[in-house]
C-alpha cells in the first residue's frame, strides 16, 4: 500500500513559539532486541491446501520449525495468553500442551544456523482436507512455530519463539497465500504482534509483487471481508527515503497509531498530525538513533574517500 504526498494536502505546522507551549507528541523509548527468527514464503502463487506450501526459514541459531495444519483459532490465542500468565512457550511441546492437540496434522524440521534451505509442507492425502470452509473460520490453515533448538540459546535471547499465522488458498477462500500475523514471544512473558510499516513510495514502486492490479483489488476486498485489511501494509525496497515534508532529510520517524514512516529528525517536532493521512499522532519512535546515523554517515564518507587515495 503506497501513499504520495502532494502540495494540496493540508498539514499542521507550528512556529517555534507555538512549539514550546504546545503539548509535544510522546516519543517512545525503544529497546533494541535481536530476533533470531526469520521466515519467508518463496513461492506464494503455487501454494494451496491440496498442493502444500514451501517455507524458507532464516535463523541466527539452530532452530526447530513446527507446522500445525488446521490449528484452532481459539486455542492458538488461548496459548498466547498462557505464555503471558501461565508458562512460557519456548518449545514445540509447550505449544502443543497449550493447544490441547486442537490441530489436524503436524510436521517438524530441524533448521541449521543460517541455513536457508526450502522446506516443503503438505497435508497427507488421507487427511482428506480440501478446504477450511467459509469465513469466519474456526481453524487457521497453517501455523508455523520457530523455536530455538538449544536450551543455552533460550537463555541468551529475549525472543524465544515466533508464531506465524499463514493463509493458504483453497476452494472456499481464494485469497492469495501470505503471512497474516507474526507473534514474537519474549522470555519475560510478553508477546508482540509484528507489523510492517507504511512508507512513502514513488509511483513506479506501487507493488512489491508480480500480481496484476485486478488480483490486488480482489485480494483487498477479500481482506476487508475477513476484517484483515488494516494489517496488510507493504514495505517496498524501492521506497523514497526522503522526508515527505522537506524532501531533503532522511526518513527516520515512525508515527503511531497510523504506522507511517515519513518524517526526518528535523521535521518531526512540527507535527501533531501525520502529513500523509492526517491522523493525530499519539506516539512516535525513531528507526535509528542519532549516533547510529552519524556512524553510518562516517562510514559512507570514508567509503567515498578511500578509492584512489593514499593516506
Amino acid at each position: 500500500m503506497s501513499h504520495r504526498f502532494g502540495l494540496g494536502v493540508p498539514v499542521i505546522l507550528r512556529n517555534s513559539e507555538e512549539t514550546e507551549s504546545s503539548t509535544r507528541v510522546l516519543k517512545k523509548r525503544m529497546r533494541q532486541v535481536k530476533n533470531p527468527f526469520g521466515l519467508e514464503i518463496p513461492h506464494p502463487a503455487t501454494a494451496s491446501v491440496t498442493k502444500g506450501i514451501t517455507l524458507t526459514p532464516d535463523c541466527l541459531e539452530d532452530c526447530i520449525l513446527t507446522c500445525y495444519w488446521g490449528c484452532s483459532v481459539q486455542k492458538l490465542h488461548e496459548a498466547l495468553q498462557k505464555h503471558v500468565y501461565c508458562f512460557r512457550i519456548k518449545t514445540p511441546q509447550a505449544l502443543e500442551d497449550a493447544l490441547y492437540s486442537e490441530y489436524l496434522y503436524r510436521q517438524q524440521y530441524f533448521i541449521k544456523k543460517n541455513d536457508k534451505e526450502e522446506k516443503y509442507c503438505q497435508l497427507p492425502e488421507d487427511a482428506q482436507v480440501v478446504d477450511f470452509g467459509p469465513v469466519p473460520r474456526s481453524r487457521y490453515p497453517l501455523i508455523a512455530l520457530l523455536t530455538l533448538a538449544d536450551e543455552e540459546d533460550r537463555e541468551i535471547y529475549d525472543i524465544v519463539s515466533m508464531v506465524a499465522v499463514i493463509h493458504i488458498p483453497d476452494e472456499s477462500y481464494r485469497l492469495s497465500c501470505r503471512i497474516l500475523y507474526q507473534y514474537l514471544l519474549l522470555a519475560q512473558g510478553q508477546y508482540h504482534d509484528l507489523k510492517q510499516l507504511f512508507m512513502s513510495a514513488n509511483s513506479t514502486a506501487l507493488s512489491s509483487s508480480n500480481t496484476s492490479p485486478g488480483e490486488r483489488s480482489t485480494d483487498k476486498s477479500l481482506l476487508e471481508k475477513a476484517g484483515l485489511s488494516e494489517d496488510e501494509p507493504e514495505l517496498h525496497e524501492e521506497n523514497s527515503k526522503d522526508c515527505v515534508v522537506c524532501q531533503n532529510g532522511t526518513v527516520n520517524w515512525v508515527l503511531l497509531p497510523c504506522r507511517h514512516a515519513c518524517l526526518c529528525d528535523g521535521c518531526i517536532k512540527y507535527f501533531q498530525q501525520c502529513p500523509m493521512c492526517r491522523q493525530f499522532v499519539q506516539e512516535s519512535f525513531p528507526l535509528c538513533s542519532k549516533k547510529e546515523q552519524d556512524e553510518d554517515e562516517s562510514t559512507r564518507i570514508l567509503q567515498d574517500v578511500l578509492p584512489g587515495r593514499v593516506f
